[in-house]
């Protein structure tokens, strides 16, 4: 007959059935500070010169990053949330169709070409060709490797602490 006695099976079927748990407050924790650095990455480096030069602000103040964590993982996101029209086309490029300007606050338009002011009841604008600007998908391929090895990271500890 053969018997086998197994020292500390116990604990290890304890430690193993609480990894799911330990493993995915690590990952929460962890992911929610790399979105936020991401997105800091987008704010201050991409919207500031890197990719875009900021006029206004509006679209680096509507850069937000979340986390939501479910029972089978944890997902990040970062992007743009709010009414900036133009926050796609600058990540990823596109055409507009040509359209008519008209003035909003007065009775016509004031433009400067060249070294002169031009007036204008409307202007026929001819459309454009936007080019792509990636702020968003370049710092994500910027930080790649920062992230796959946090969330490694903190795997690990999850497992060590379990």
């Amino acid at each position: 007959m053969f018997a086998l006695d197994l020292d500390g099976l116990e604990q290890t079927s304890a430690r193993i059935e609480g990894y799911p748990a330990a493993l995915q407050a690590a990952l929460g924790a962890k992911a929610d500070e790399l979105a936020s650095a991401l997105a800091d990455l987008v704010r201050n480096d991409k919207l500031a010169g890197g990719v875009l030069n900021s006029r206004t602000g509006t679209l680096a103040d509507s850069i937000t990053a979340s986390v939501t964590a479910e029972a089978d993982g944890v997902l990040a996101s970062v992007g743009s949330e709010g009414d900036v029209k133009y926050a796609a086309i600058q990540e990823y490029g596109g055409k507009t169709s040509a359209h008519e300007i008209l003035p909003v606050k007065g009775k016509a338009l004031a433009f400067v070409v060249g070294d002169a002011q031009h007036f204008a009841r409307r202007v026929e604008h001819p459309g454009s060709v936007i080019p792509e600007r990636s702020y968003l998908r370049s710092a994500l391929e910027d930080m790649t490797d920062e992230i796959l090895a946090g969330l490694a990271d903190a795997a690990n500890e999850a497992w060590e602490s379990a």
